[in-house]
């Protein structure tokens, strides 16, 4: 076909973790790559995020003395997300081998880029007593980064954090607990001097999901010479006999053909902030995701416009969050709902759900619960967890919380309610049942503080249950909580090689996609820390290679790592 603009190897839509695994995995083969986004933002939601990766089996397990294997984590898939065919074929056998498989190839081969990774000893399984669950290790996160190698294109980054505040994860809930644990004055203070480390070396440490998509830019645009074209969006794919040759883009200067050699990858996010899509495929009238704002399922709808399945559309990252205000929001939640001294009730009053459980759990709870109860969900605290704790919403500004009814408070229960407006005599009798397991240690009805994921965000210095503790003590206050997520689960069907599959379950031949464009290996789970980052990461660089193969001109691929080096 003639008419194109221009012509490279492979054409990568987008910049998170999936794009941009896939663009340096083709360059690595001496595929000519061009990286398009069509936000003016670069990093998606992988800059936004805690920056972990479930990569389990890597390397670092080993260092740390964690023993795991392929056949450990295939059971531990089968026992959290369902067996295969329970499940469908967004988590087909032959994808979560793939996953699995390539995983700790993909951790060394980032390594080799110079990627530090530091391995979250400590962060377990999100069902750690599950057959082939483990009590951490599994998960990696980047080291801190200096965003100044990225010259003044660090400016077009999606950073939701100021550079200089280089954190790890693991820093989020011992800062939570800094004033009232040693273990939390010891983080704040690691956290500290490590900021300062930065300051006196004359670099611009980021931490989190900023470091991890700032790395990978640094590795495609500035080692790689990899073009990246920010207010780019895409506009359609060409196809050819069913293949995908090409795509068109909008720009500047107007749309633009382009041919794509070897394929064209979509790592461009799902559908977070697509009203029309969340209700007609979620039953949400109000999405809160805490995702980019520039997810809204564009290359999704293009994939379906040519004949593309999807799956799991009707799931997300779920996870709860503290209502927005005028001044921002939803704010997602995590150890701030395991600390001692906390409960969430319904709008009856009732309790529902472990509260320290998984998030995604959590938001699963919800919805079977029934939205018309749940969303939203008050979390009331007592005055100790005020004093003990950080709670990161207040951050955003408590007093708008006050002034705007996210937040109610006052000097005793019977009063909160009230302000609630939950039963009184529901809430009174779920406080006392509560608390009298939070005395006994043992919640007998949703089993709080009962494994390793619990009681990592508890206080350790809390007893009998380092998450439960009475609401007895007042001024006491309530949280807003609605059903928010992290990004949607559905997307594009693609196999294990990260080619998109058609409605009539053929590949659809030059067309990729990986990341929150694609439907989710996991499931309707979350086994882990990481767990959309890790399969993002993977499912690029198997994209990316694979494309390096297409045609028997192809330039050689990247060569996988020594599998002798990471067993």
């Amino acid at each position: 076909m003639t008419g194109w603009d221009e012509e490279v190897d492979l054409l990568v839509v987008g910049t998170g973790a999936a794009a941009m695994s896939a663009a340096i995995a083709a360059a690595d083969a001496g595929l000519d790559v061009l990286v398009v986004e069509g936000s003016d933002k670069w990093g998606g939601s992988t800059a936004m995020s805690g920056g972990g990766c479930w990569l389990q089996t890597h390397p670092g397990m080993k260092e740390i003395g964690v023993e795991d294997s392929e056949e450990k984590v295939l059971t531990y898939l089968d026992a959290c997300v369902g067996t295969p065919e329970e499940v469908g074929p967004a988590s087909s056998l032959a994808r979560r081998e793939a996953f699995v498989r390539t995983a700790p190839l993909v951790h060394t081969w980032l390594e080799d880029h110079g990627l530090v990774w530091k391995t979250a000893k400590a962060y377990p399984d999100y069902y750690p007593d599950l057959p082939g669950g483990i009590a951490g290790g599994r998960t990696v996160e980047p080291a801190p980064f200096d965003v100044k190698k990225l010259g003044d294109w660090y400016g077009h980054a999606r950073e939701t954090l100021p550079p200089g505040l280089p954190l790890f994860a693991g820093d989020t809930y011992l800062l939570a607990r800094s004033w009232s644990t040693f273990s939390g004055m010891v983080g704040g203070a690691r956290l500290v001097f490590r900021a300062l480390g930065g300051a006196v070396t004359a670099r611009k440490l980021s931490g989190l999901g900023m470091s991890l998509a700032a790395r990978l830019m640094y590795i495609a645009k500035m080692q790689q010479g990899t073009e990246v074209r920010l207010s780019t969006p895409l506009v359609d794919l060409v196809m050819e006999g069913g293949a995908c040759v090409g795509a068109v883009v909008a720009g500047p200067e107007g749309e633009r053909r382009i041919r794509a050699r070897r394929g064209v990858h979509l790592g461009a996010g799902g559908f977070d902030h697509n009203a029309a899509w969340r209700e007609e495929y979620q039953g949400l009238s109000d999405e809160q995701s805490s995702g980019n704002p520039a997810n809204t399922g564009g290359a999704i709808e293009i994939g379906m416009r040519h004949g593309a399945d999807v799956a799991l559309m009707d799931d997300a990252w779920w996870g709860p969050s503290v209502a927005p205000t005028s001044k921002g929001g939803p704010t997602f939640i995590v150890s701030e709902r395991s600390m001692p001294y906390s409960i969430v009730v319904d709008q009856e009053g009732s309790r529902y759900v472990n509260e320290s459980t998984s998030y995604v759990d959590f938001g699963h709870a919800m919805i079977e619960r029934g939205l018309e109860r749940t969303n939203h969900s008050w979390m009331v605290l007592d005055v100790r967890h005020r004093r003990r704790y950080l709670n990161n919403a207040f951050l955003m500004g408590s007093k708008t919380f006050f002034e705007e009814g996210v937040a109610v408070k006052a000097d005793t229960l019977e009063e909160l309610a009230e302000k609630m407006g939950v039963d009184k005599a529901t809430f009174k009798a779920t406080i006392q049942r509560f608390n009298a397991f939070a005395r006994d240690g043992v919640d007998h009805d949703f089993g709080r503080g009962h494994d390793a994921y619990d009681t990592y965000y508890g206080d350790p210095t809390h007893g009998p249950n380092p998450n439960l503790g009475e609401i007895a003590h007042g001024p006491f206050v309530a949280l807003k909580i609605v059903l928010g997520d992290l990004g949607t689960k559905g997307g594009l069907l693609t196999d294990e090689h990260a080619r998109v599959l058609s409605t009539e379950g053929t590949v659809i031949d030059g067309l990729y996609a990986a990341g929150n464009t694609s439907a989710a290996v996991c499931g309707r789970t979350y086994p882990g820390a990481g767990s959309t980052l890790g399969p993002a990461l993977v499912f690029g660089y198997l994209a990316g290679t694979h494309a390096a193969n297409r045609g028997d001109d192809a330039p050689a691929p990247a060569p996988a790592p020594d599998a002798a080096a990471v067993a």
